[in-house]
């Protein structure tokens, strides 16, 4: 016949005494109270671990820490545990690691472990910019906490500050990039749930402003500019470059002399330099071949086409051509990137197959079949393209302008 154990009191807990040697004061059910020679009381559950039916002991505190009332729940939960085969002992070592790693999972380890996934799908320039911007606003103050703990107000209430300040594009990027930071740490089970994702909708979009750039018929002015600007060569020749090739600042300002192919007169600027990650061919004319020729003696020895004046191990800061621009008179009415929208305004205006503008713009084409047929076909049309658009640069030189069908004997081959 199974021992009858009476349940323990809370008086009989309390002025339990110690003894010469630990011994136990049985609750019932696995529960039991050990005293300790040194006076100290602790709550122990003693069970059969599920399948291999070893006993075990459970720690459930000491007393008074954990009131007897309190002991009897744990020994519920343990045994409802036992009762679906889960060793409680295992489940409580469980549990205690995963707290332990979302209280070491800060803001700050989660951050670097995804900047460095991040940094190699994307341009080094981006790559610093982002880290500046959240080791200048978000670390100091956020960087300790555990990513778990993190909640909106938390966050808006840092952000806050940025955006009194106007700098609302600021604002835009810091909330991605927290958000980039959450859903990281959500896909790798870190966290379960992303408190973060509505943040952005506590500040004022940033305005949408368009890059300044000139009107077609604008451009013989800016050309006479152009022409008697106070300029090094160097960077005079630059515009040109970013003017007749129709590139972005970053790939003009990179341009290297083997990305030159001098047999098939095309310039190759890889992938990994351009915005959208695929390579882009852009067909050389008479005018941009010329180019090259007047930087050679300048920088045919070595790796950029337009090296950097401080440091000619590098190129020239993809800001120049702003900056040259701005001094020029044309603040606020150009920058560098508005010559690929003056280029796109004219080549549409003067009838060019859409296709082949945006080819030669490297804009992005959703339709993959599409694409390859670009490549294929849309190079020599595209030639065809950037001998126009050279020659029409040449004649607002001299102030005239281009109509497409005065273009009639042009060195295109194909």
């Amino acid at each position: 016949m199974a021992k009858i154990i009476s349940p323990l009191t809370s008086t009989e807990v309390k002025h339990a005494k110690p003894k010469e040697k630990e011994y136990n004061l049985a609750d019932g059910n696995g529960l039991m109270l050990r005293i300790k020679p040194s006076g100290s009381k602790i709550w122990l559950f003693n069970y059969y671990r599920p399948f291999t039916k070893k006993r075990a002991n459970l720690g459930f505190g000491q007393y008074p820490d954990v009131t007897l009332a309190k002991a009897r729940e744990k020994r519920a939960e343990a045994r409802a545990l036992l009762a679906d085969d889960i060793d409680p002992k295992d489940h409580k070592n469980q549990h205690a690691q995963a707290e332990k790693e979302r209280l070491t999972n800060t803001l700050q380890t989660l951050y670097l472990t995804w900047f460095n996934v991040k940094k190699s799908e994307i341009k080094e320039n981006t790559a610093n910019e982002i880290k500046r911007m959240l080791d200048l606003h978000v670390m100091p103050k956020l960087g300790s906490i555990a990513i778990s703990k993190l909640t909106a107000p938390m966050v808006i209430d840092i952000i806050k500050p940025i955006s009194e300040k106007g700098k609302l594009e600021t604002v835009k990027r810091i909330c991605q990039r927290l958000n980039n930071i959450m859903i990281f740490a959500l896909n790798t089970g870190v966290i379960n749930n992303n408190p973060l994702s509505g943040i952005n909708h506590a500040f004022e979009a940033p305005k949408v402003r368009n890059m300044p750039t000139l009107k077609p018929d604008e451009l013989p002015k800016f050309m006479e500019d152009l022409k008697y600007a106070s300029i090094k060569l160097t960077t005079l020749l630059l515009i040109e470059w970013q003017l007749h090739t129709i590139t972005r600042a970053g790939e003009a300002a990179g341009a290297k002399w083997a990305e030159i192919d001098f047999t098939e007169n095309v310039w190759v600027i890889p992938a990994e330099r351009m915005k959208m990650k695929r390579e882009h061919l852009i067909p050389l004319t008479d005018k941009t071949l010329d180019i090259l020729a007047r930087m050679k003696p300048l920088s045919g020895h070595k790796d950029y086409i337009f090296p950097s004046y401080n440091n000619p191990l590098t190129h020239t800061n993809p800001s120049t051509v702003n900056m040259a621009i701005k001094r020029m008179g044309y603040k606020d009415k150009l920058v560098g990137h508005g010559l690929r929208s003056l280029a796109s305004t004219t080549l549409n205006e003067q009838g060019f197959d859409a296709d082949v503008i945006e080819a030669a713009l490297a804009h992005a084409d959703k339709n993959e079949v599409r694409r390859i047929y670009n490549r294929a076909d849309y190079l020599e049309r595209r030639r065809k393209l950037m001998y126009w658009w050279s020659e029409h640069i040449e004649q607002a030189q001299i102030g005239k302008t281009t109509q497409k069908n005065n273009i009639i004997n042009l060195k295109v081959q194909g």
